[in-house]
Formats: C-alpha cells, structure tokens, sequence
C-alpha cells in the first residue's frame, strides 16, 4: 500500500456500483446454484451478459445486456500489491439486476441527463449519447441518465 499523501475534508459519496437511492429495485431470477462469474472473472459496476448456459455470466456479449452488476463486497483483491479490486473472480456468485438507480463511471463521454445509457459490448463499461444515436462498439440500454458527470466522474443511471 502506498504511504498516505492526502486526507479529504469529505468521504466519497460512492464507488462505481453502488445503489444511488432507495428506489424499488429488481435482480434476475437466476438458475439453481445462482449465476457465476464465468472466465476472467467479472468488473462490478458494468453491465453483463448471461451466457449461453443460463449460469455463467460475462462482462461481454451481443445485443442487450442482460442486467448490471451492483457492488455489494463481493469483489477481492487478488491482484499483488493492489490497494483495491472490483473483479469478482471465476466461479463466483454474481447478482444480476435488472433495474434500479446505480452510480456509475461516465467513460467516454461526459455523461448528460436525459441521455441513454450504453454498454460496451467488449467489456460492459457505459457511456452515455442521446436515445437511438449509433455508437461504434456499444449497444443502447434501457437505462437514462438521471445525474449528469464529466469523463471519469461518477454519473447515476436508472431504469
């Protein structure tokens, strides 16, 4: 761990993942045993895709994703040395949701509200542009903007 730099006068407000309200909120109904992790371990804070199995989700895949993964410390570090980790390794359970309001990093273009969110179809990552526009390598979801944020800032998306 790297030696203490700086103290901030405030906490974070919220990590990418995390429920932005106490609004109604919905997972998938997952398969006995529940849905895992599938190779390469899956990014929480990013929208996933249920495989072919009905078991195994990724962070990859075609047409819509199938929800989004909220934080909930279910991540490790595992990773040497590192000071912080949001994989969920291979084999491990994941919780798909379907719908609520989430924190999440704005990683393209700064994030407007209004905007829909999309989804990375190599790596689940969201950015955000206006409904129906076409965005190389990412697919439209469900989801809008509801607090806007600049690139690499924390944006709240809800559905």
């Amino acid at each position: 761990m790297a030696f203490q730099t700086s103290v901030q006068t405030y906490p974070a407000y919220a990590v990418a993942g995390d429920f932005a309200s106490a609004n109604p909120r919905a997972s998938f109904v997952g398969p006995e045993g529940g849905f895992v992790a599938g190779s390469a371990g899956v990014t929480v804070g990013r929208f996933v895709w249920i495989q072919a199995d009905g078991k195994t989700v990724l962070n990859t895949g075609t047409g819509k994703p199938d929800g989004f993964v909220h934080r909930e410390q279910q991540a490790l570090i595992t990773t040497y040395l590192a000071e912080n980790g949001s994989v969920i390794p291979v084999g491990f359970p994941v919780t798909v949701m379907r719908t609520g309001d989430y924190w999440v990093t704005a990683t393209v273009d700064s994030a407007v509200k209004g905007e829909k969110a999309f989804a990375k179809l190599a790596d689940g990552t969201i950015n955000f542009a206006a409904a129906g526009a076409t965005v190389s390598g990412f697919i439209e979801t469900d989801y809008v903007c509801t607090q806007a944020a600049a690139v690499g800032e924390l944006a709240v998306m809800s559905l």
